[in-house]
């Protein structure tokens, strides 16, 4: 049979919540379109209830993520970028469409993309060495500070750099061991929702990282309010929802991410994706556990440990 006789199969897109694939118990889409206007596909259209949901999720998953070691958490991540790999050609057909880029460019961002959770994947079981240690005390006792998750943090992803930018604030916060509630660009979300069928195919545990679809002031302010989650990483909210969630952020005391805002606007986005990352995302969902212990004398020598 020729191409020309043959019916396409458009493909479906769902959240990703909980390790599974559910559509928005709303049951609403909307359109998502090219950068031209065009149409590319149907998305779910996300709920005050499927972010709750997805709140649940994530606590359930933060208990087993958070226990297992940073070796592992790092293996899990180069795991997932195995899969980013071989689904390459269909995340550049992805971002070319939602951010109207050619082909070259937007494999550069894709390969940048890949590379970034490969990055992030090896500081798994490093960034206690730079966020913790030994501490001067003056007394006959130690104090060690380590590094500890936060908890659930909801991720409001950039608007604009719908992978390279998704990925570069995913990464960080379940490399340190925390779970994820994600809100995907509104205009441009079909790479993300794609990146949970790699995250479902990968060895990441269900609930770990929950994907949500639609409008993003929609979605975000249940997450803000939210007394179960932790902490919220702002990045895709432009000035003016920003100050709304940070002050709905303030009722449990959430940790709180703030965009770079540049422009009379107050657009969103103005960080520079593709520059290196550094660790400043790795440390802002972590809190520091500090331990006292008492050294006392050896032997008669008065020798101390």
């Amino acid at each position: 049979m020729s191409d020309q006789n043959r019916l396409g199969v458009f493909k479906t897109y769902k959240l990703y919540v909980g390790g599974k694939f559910p559509r928005s118990e709303s049951g609403r889409v909307y359109e998502v379109t090219d950068s031209k206007g065009q149409w590319l596909a149907n998305a779910p259209q996300s709920s005050r209830k499927d972010a709750r949901d997805a709140v649940v999720a994530a606590r359930k998953a933060f208990g087993g993520w958070s226990g297992a070691t940073a070796y592992n958490r790092g293996q899990v991540l180069y795991r997932v970028a195995e899969m980013l790999e071989g689904r390459k050609e269909q995340f550049v057909r992805e971002v070319a469409a939602s951010e109207g880029l050619s082909k070259s460019k937007a494999a550069a961002a894709v390969d940048a993309a890949i590379d970034r959770w490969v990055w992030y994947a090896g500081w798994t079981d490093k960034i206690g060495q730079i966020a913790g240690g030994a501490n001067p005390v003056a007394g006959p006792y130690l104090n060690l500070s380590t590094p500890e998750p936060t908890g659930v943090v909801a991720v409001l992803a950039p608007q604009k750099s719908s992978f390279l930018g998704l990925v570069s604030v995913i990464a960080p916060v379940i490399a340190t061991g925390n779970t994820a509630v994600v809100v995907a660009s509104a205009d441009a979300p079909l790479p993300a929702l794609s990146l949970g069928e790699v995250l479902a195919t990968s060895d990441v545990p269900g609930g770990v990282v929950n994907i949500l679809s639609g409008a993003t002031a929609e979605i975000a302010a249940p997450l803000a309010a939210h007394q179960d989650v932790n902490a919220i990483d702002l990045t895709g909210a432009d000035a003016a929802l920003a100050k709304e969630l940070e002050i709905a952020a303030a009722d449990n005391l959430k940790r709180v991410l703030r965009p770079q805002l540049v422009g009379a606007d107050g657009a969103s986005d103005s960080e520079d994706w593709p520059a290196s990352p550094g660790t400043h995302r790795l440390t802002a969902f972590l809190e520091t556990k500090t331990v006292w212990h008492p050294t006392g004398a050896l032997g008669a020598a008065g020798s101390s440990y």
